[in-house]
Order: structure tokens, then sequence, then C-alpha cells
């Protein structure tokens, strides 16, 4: 049995990606369907979920093909599932996670760049305090790229509040910045290449394992991988012959 048949654009892809963050280990598949169909429930305003710039996306579309959206990019190795405590959590793979830090850091920047545009000259910065570290230096190297010296008194600023071997990075960047050292082209166009080959996903198929109890193949369809991630079960290790034998 293969997965529905829907296919998601790469807007739609970022946009769960970008709604999913704000949930990541802490909520599950129909919190997160929640948000992006722009529920009022309690829950969802508590968390502070409105505030996600995925909120709503989805708020013409009824609750049940949100659902079947989000089994789609879990099906896509976009995003999985798994347990924390009794509850399944959505989490980001690797492919996910390589989408959603490129285009944060960009929302991040851009922020940066409203705030100068205002005349905001003192703006609070812990909010980048403590964040995944691979993400803040990726937001740094974009500052870097853009050659943009407006961005050096938020840098200054933010350097003030950081921990040692990120101030070191953020010296380094206002100083590429300040002599305007050349930019690596190839760097970034293999950063977009990745982004744009992750954004292909991972077309789902049925397995062919290995029965462990009669050592014959048998296939794992796509529908039944789907319910063993959801519930947090381990590959199985039988065929279906064998494990009814062993439930007789």
């Amino acid at each position: 049995m293969k997965a529905k048949t829907i296919q998601l654009t790469h807007e739609e892809i970022k946009i769960i990606l970008r709604a999913a963050d704000s949930i990541i280990a802490e909520g599950g598949r129909t919190l997160l369907a929640k948000m992006l169909k722009g529920s009022r429930e309690k829950k969802v305003h508590e968390l502070e979920l409105d505030k996600n710039p995925a909120y709503g996306f989805y708020k013409q579309e009824k609750l049940e093909v949100v659902m079947e959206k989000i089994d789609w990019m879990i099906d896509h190795s976009f995003l999985t599932t798994e347990y924390f405590g009794k509850l399944p959590m959505i989490v980001f793979t690797e492919r996910g996670w390589l989408i959603e830090s490129d285009q944060y850091t960009d929302e991040l920047i851009h922020e940066w760049e409203k705030w100068i545009s205002r005349g905001k000259t003192k703006p609070d910065l812990n909010y980048l305090k403590d964040r995944n570290r691979e993400m803040i230096l990726l937001m740094l190297q974009k500052i870097r790229e853009s050659g943009n010296k407006s961005f050096i008194p938020y840098l200054t600023l933010w350097k003030e509040i950081e921990y040692k071997k990120l101030q070191a990075e953020i010296s380094q960047t206002i100083k590429a910045i300040e002599e305007q050292v050349p930019v690596d082209e190839a760097v970034i166009r293999e950063r977009e290449n990745k982004v744009q080959e992750a954004l292909k996903g991972v077309t789902p198929n049925d397995y062919s394992l290995k029965c462990f109890e009669c050592g014959e193949r048998f296939i794992f369809p796509v529908a039944e991988q789907r319910f063993y991630r959801q519930k947090g079960f381990k590959l199985p290790k039988r065929c279906l012959e064998c494990r009814e034998k062993k439930w007789e």
C-alpha cells in the first residue's frame, strides 16, 4: 500500500517546517496541525504558537487534510516522531533541519534589516542567546556574506551578551565586514544547492526485510511504516505469518 497521492510544494514544505520549529520535541502531529489550521484553542495560545509566522497558513483546509500533509512530510523524511515520555513528539530529520535552519536564519536577518530601516538602535538581542549553535554560525556566515556595514552596531551589541567562543565568531564577522573581505561565491552556491536537493525529500517505498524467525524476506509497506513511526515502534523482526504464529 502506497502513501496518499498528495504532493507538497517547496513553499508548503518550508511553511510546515517553520511551524514545526515552535514545537520540536514538545508537541505532536495534532498540535502541529492545529497551529497550521489557525486553531484558537487555549493550549495553542498559551504556548504562543499563534505568533509563529506559519500560524493559520492552512486555515481554509479541514484538519484531517492538514494532518495528511504532515504525514506526507514524515513519509518524505522532512519530519519524524520520537517518544518523549509516553507521547510521540515531532522532531526534525537532518534534511528538515537543513532547510529550516537556512530559512530561519534568513528570517532573523530580515528582521534586523527591518529594525535598521526603522531606526531601531538598541534592540534586545538576548533572544539569540542559547540558540542552536549551528544555526547561529550560519546566521553569522550570511551576515558576513552580505557585507552590510549597518549590521555592525547590532553585532557589537550581540557580542556583549554572548559567551566567549561565540564572541570570537562575532568579532571575526565584524572584521570581515569592515575590511570587505571577498565573498566565496562557491560556498554560497554549494549551500543553496544542498537546500534545493534537500527539498526533493525521499520518496517513500515499501521495505524488503528478512524475517528473524523463518529467514524469508517480507514486505514492510509504507502505510505500516507510518504506523510504526507514530507508535514509536522499531522495525518488525518477523514476517506477518511468524508474528501471527507467535500471537496464537
